[in-house]
């Protein structure tokens, strides 16, 4: 996948990316003292999107994303940013440990095979993850 080869930051931005084709309003938050949000979007049913963005350049040969990436994340995702769906992406994998933790704090996880399946051009993420909030509004 030609995402392994990115620079984190470019990650994001193709994170943000994917969410516009889509006809999300999105932007890269990500950087210093970004509070765990790397892209914050709008989906055309009103909800707002956090994603962190963890890139690794070596795949899924690289380090699987934990629960402490996931604690930072739910500690900020909703207090502090306001999101109604909270969103881990990724070019690798995750923990073993941190499928139940990202359940019970309702996170969704994107992993290389769904990342996969999004950047195909198929299907919106909001049509690729399951258990959403309500729309806020109608599209259109």
């Amino acid at each position: 996948m030609e995402l392994d080869g990115m620079r984190h930051d470019h990650f994001e931005f193709a994170i943000r990316d994917l969410l516009l084709r889509d006809g999300a309003k999105a932007e890269r938050t990500g950087g210093g003292g970004d509070l765990g949000c790397d892209v914050k979007a709008t989906d055309p049913f009103g909800r707002l999107w956090v994603f962190q963005a963890k890139h690794r350049r070596d795949g899924l040969a690289g380090s699987a994303v934990g629960t402490p990436d996931l604690q930072r994340l739910n500690g900020t995702a909703r207090p502090v940013h306001k999101a109604d769906v909270v969103v881990a992406v990724t070019n690798g994998r995750f923990s073993s440990k941190a499928l139940p933790f990202a359940k019970a704090q309702r996170i969704h996880l994107i992993n290389r095979r769904l990342l996969g399946e999004w950047a195909a051009g198929s299907r919106p993420v909001w049509d690729l993850v399951d258990k959403l909030p309500p729309p806020r509004r109608l599209p259109g």
